[in-house]
């Protein structure tokens, strides 16, 4: 026997049943990178492979004292902010990560296939730009996201350039802002990452028919995973976005929804061999 060797990541997250989202997601696609998941619930769903019917929020205080002890027991090379679903979530957990800032910081705080993407209650969405979004390594948000968190400091009436918007958040201390599915060349669609200097890279990739649930939370899980192995943002975000490709060419329909990602597609087994 021996002490573990592989990165652990430690993910703040939904339980989703499916297996799409959330902490579940994330067990996987840290495994496939050679990663150990350590995970602490936020909230239970209600969902099926088609919708997310409910959001059941789990205590705080018991969310607190779960991260915390498995941090005190276990050196954790990054963690993973998913969904949260209270102010109150948002603020143990700043306070948490607060005390690891030499550790990568993942934040991909919002669930596309809720109905609101998670973005109903103003002051949890206030709360993550203030309190979160300064210490992440790596905001991700998508263009529709990055827009609906600035109307929380833009003047009414005002416009806007995503541009502006992302200086705004790494004016505030924010390492990187990841801006996912934006328009790229032709009919592609780009993930674009920006530092305080503005735009660092951006990646084309071919759209894909669908529909998927799980895209999103498949690409922050392996963008944290590689950067608990070292590498930096963009670096990572080019292996990651081609894993999460691959995830998606690969997709399967377990049930009579949406397609899941096969977070396990480069790995071939073979019936009666190990």
């Amino acid at each position: 026997m021996q002490n573990q060797s592989s990165p652990l990541i430690l993910t703040f997250g939904v339980l989703d049943p499916v297996g799409a989202l959330g902490v579940q997601a994330d067990l996987a696609t840290f495994a496939a990178h050679g990663c150990h998941a350590l995970s602490v619930p936020t909230a239970l769903l209600v969902a099926d492979s088609a919708r997310v019917e409910e959001m059941h929020e789990l205590d705080t205080g018991w969310m607190a004292d779960q991260a915390r002890v498995v941090l005190e027991d276990m050196p954790v090379a990054a963690v993973k902010i998913g969904a949260i679903a209270s102010i109150e979530q948002a603020a143990a957990i700043a306070e948490i990560v607060s005390d690891y800032a030499d550790v990568p910081l993942i934040v991909d705080p919002f669930l596309s296939s809720l109905p609101d993407a998670g973005m109903s209650d103003e002051d949890t969405v206030a709360a993550i730009r203030q309190i979160l979004a300064p210490q992440a390594t790596v905001l991700m948000l998508s263009q529709s996201e990055l827009g609906r968190m600035a109307e929380s400091w833009r003047e009414p009436g005002i416009e806007s350039t995503l541009e502006a918007d992302v200086a705004e958040l790494t004016g505030r201390g924010c390492q990187y802002v990841l801006v996912t599915c934006t328009q790229g060349s032709g009919h592609n669609r780009a993930n674009t990452l920006f530092d305080r200097d503005g735009m660092v890279t951006t990646i084309d990739w071919q759209h894909l028919p669908g529909p998927f649930v799980g895209a999103g939370t498949t690409l922050s899980g392996a963008l944290a995973a590689l950067m608990a192995q070292g590498l930096d943002a963009p670096e990572a975000l080019a292996a990651a976005q081609e894993y999460t490709y691959g995830a998606l060419r690969h997709a399967r329909r377990f049930g009579m929804g949406k397609f899941v990602p096969n977070r396990f597609h480069r790995t071939q087994f073979v019936l009666g061999r190990q």
